[in-house]
């Protein structure tokens, strides 16, 4: 197997496979100076998806090797957590004895069965649908049962890189607590698997390890 001047492994002997350079043709590129600071061969490789370094620029994912960029984010693969929502009926009679202007019209549901959520993509929404809206949260609590103090964008988990969650409440009417402590508006929290979550006038949210 032929080696491009820039030092990949080709299956072709005209043009490299993986960058593109011609083979044994034209001079590439000068190479960019080596940072100061002795390292060893493993400082040439990207630090983010460990391709080997031919450029300021990994050809991969983008990196900037002389860290003027921003750093490149690692995808979140999969959904390795899960939310599970049911009703909380301590939460709920916690609701009741701090009052409100509707709390003594709202019944706890009597059934009200756990449901499971994986965690996914950049972002998950929890809230309640709405057609006037366009708006289909990917955590629906819309129910039966109807928790009528969610609202219908309530709050919304944040893919991080390293593979974790943090919670933001974008302004709900009733607010939004974590293991008992109110989310700040617009506040990222970091959750975790065993976290509480509790919205609404009884809904919980537990988070979870694996997928539904």
């Amino acid at each position: 197997m032929a080696t491009c001047p820039q030092g990949h492994a080709s299956g072709s002997d005209d043009y490299c496979d993986v960058c593109g350079a011609q083979m044994g043709g034209a001079a590439s590129a000068p190479p960019q100076p080596q940072a100061t600071g002795g390292g060893s061969g493993g400082d040439d490789a990207c630090p983010v998806c460990q391709t080997p370094r031919a450029g300021q620029f990994c050809e991969v994912c983008g990196h900037d090797f002389t860290g003027a960029g921003s750093p490149v984010p690692i995808p979140v693969l999969g959904a390795r957590w899960e939310a599970v929502t049911s009703a909380d009926r301590g939460y709920y009679e916690k609701v009741l004895a701090e009052g409100g202007p509707d709390a003594a019209s709202i019944a706890f549901p009597p059934y009200c069965p756990e449901r499971s959520f994986g965690l996914a993509g950049e972002q998950v929404r929890i809230g309640r649908r709405s057609k006037a809206r366009n708006l289909a949260p990917e955590i629906d609590l819309t129910g039966p049962p109807e928790d009528p103090g969610v609202s219908h964008l309530h709050a919304v988990l944040l893919a991080q890189p390293d593979g974790t969650w943090t919670l933001v409440d974008p302004g709900s009417a009733n607010g939004t607590q974590v293991n008992g402590r109110t989310v700040q508006l617009n506040t990222p929290v970091r959750i975790g698997p065993g976290d509480r979550i509790h919205l609404g006038a009884w809904t919980v949210i537990t988070i979870r390890e694996g997928t539904p």
